[in-house]
């Protein structure tokens, strides 16, 4: 039923409202207008083989800096301060993110989630658990829905370098020229790579709430994904097209399988982070004894 209810909610209001809103305080994007932008997108939009060019716009402020927007009609919306510090593939990884986001037809929950971060203090007490419940869910799908989309950009600009110094701007706010890309690359496997199990609990607690995943954490998740061959096997033409069937009992399964094993390892780190506090709790209990123990000897020797 939300399915249906966001969608509907969207074609009849909110999306006719943003594309009027838009249309009247930013710069739409077309072949006379920031022409090299426009061919970006339209070869973005050949590549994934959308069925139509969403319109485009340039303005600012834009939350996230780039969004795409409506279901009927889709539209994509960039900041203008980000575009600026971007040379023309990083541009292009931007507007084939939001692409992704259009192709894979995301829009619906993330306004449904939209919906519910703006209704969280107005939803009363006894719909809290259910409420939150449901947000946490639509926030993990957010965040995965972001890294799918960064895959959608590598595969339209066809150099996976090419989106990890895009997300290394997003980070630093700053042009990649004054930076280091394989100094980047190096702090995202220092993040990965972290050992201690209890900042791997609060990172995952601090993470939760989030609608994106740390730029970092993008930066090796698509290394993973080109290091796996997934990408390589798209850039061959081996995938599945829209007239072969869907097993959507399989793909759930696949969903469920990922998640059980990814909780297990989260409850393992939080399970060690308990039993090292243990340890470290009954280390003072020893040592707090023995000096018990040391000073009832010495009263005795004084005595």
């Amino acid at each position: 039923m939300l399915d249906g209810l966001v969608r509907r909610l969207i074609e009849w209001r909110y999306e006719r409202a943003v594309r009027q809103f838009y249309l009247g305080t930013s710069l739409k994007v077309g072949e006379r207008q920031l022409p090299e932008l426009w061919a970006s997108h339209t070869a973005a939009v050949r590549i994934l083989d959308l069925e139509r060019v969403p319109d485009l716009y340039v303005t600012t402020p834009v939350p996230g800096t780039a969004i795409a927007v409506g279901v009927k009609n889709p539209m994509v919306v960039i900041d203008s301060g980000l575009l600026g510090r971007l040379g023309p593939g990083e541009q292009r990884v931007v507007v084939a993110h939001e692409l992704g986001h259009i192709l894979s037809d995301h829009m619906v929950y993330m306004t449904a989630l939209n919906i519910l971060l703006a209704a969280g203090s107005a939803v009363p007490f006894v719909f809290g658990l259910p409420f939150r419940a449901v947000k946490t869910v639509l926030l993990e799908w957010y965040r995965a829905a972001e890294l799918t989309c960064d895959r959608a950009a590598t595969i339209a600009v066809r150099d996976p370098q090419i989106v990890c110094r895009t997300l290394m701007v997003v980070a630093s706010g700053m042009p990649p020229e004054k930076l280091d890309l394989d100094a980047f690359m190096a702090q995202a496997m220092e993040y990965e790579n972290w050992d201690d199990p209890s900042d791997k609990v609060r990172r995952f607690f601090a993470e939760i709430g989030q609608t994106h995943p740390y730029a970092v954490r993008r930066v090796s998740e698509v290394m993973k994904w080109v290091q796996s061959g997934e990408y390589d096997r798209i850039i061959r033409g081996e995938y599945r097209t829209r007239d072969e069937p869907v097993d959507v009992r399989a793909e759930a399964g696949d969903a469920f399988e990922f998640y059980a094993e990814r909780f297990r390892s989260i409850f393992k780190e939080f399970g060690e982070n308990v039993t090292s506090l243990g340890n470290q709790i009954g280390g003072m209990a020893e040592g707090l004894a023995d000096w018990v123990r040391n000073r009832g000897s010495d009263s005795g020797d004084d005595g």
